[in-house]
């Protein structure tokens, strides 16, 4: 196959409608720990800030706006003075909080083999 074919034909991943926004959605650094901490039960902005330290208010806010865009988290606005917002899982998003729970739990077991330093051999069969 030509480079050029080989540029034009789709990753396998692609061929499936909605792979490439999976992806998208997954692969910011603060959509995994929000879906992950919101698993755990409805939640209010401080209280999220506080579970996901290091993350800004502004990334926690477009992470949170993203994931409701998508169907993934729902906002609940209570008609109360201070206004009061929750947040927390749709039944969607808990539907990819189960995938996701599993690639955790492969993480804690195998975490620590990818910190590793490759070998010069294994290096080389690369």
């Amino acid at each position: 196959m030509t480079p050029a074919a080989r540029r034009s034909v789709p990753p396998p991943f692609l061929k499936f409608p909605g792979s490439a926004l999976v992806i998208t959605i997954l692969a910011d650094k603060w959509s995994i720990p929000v879906i992950h901490s919101l698993a755990r039960g409805t939640k209010r902005m401080g209280v999220l800030r506080r579970d996901l330290a290091g993350v800004s208010q502004k990334m926690l806010t477009q992470t949170l706006r993203r994931l409701e865009k998508h169907g993934l988290v729902e906002r609940t606005v209570f008609p109360v003075v201070p206004p009061r917002v929750d947040y927390g899982l749709t039944p969607l998003g808990e539907a990819i909080n189960e995938p996701l729970a599993h690639l955790c739990g492969w993480r804690k077991r195998h975490g620590p083999a990818l910190e590793r330093p490759l070998s010069e051999a294994e290096r080389a069969d690369r």
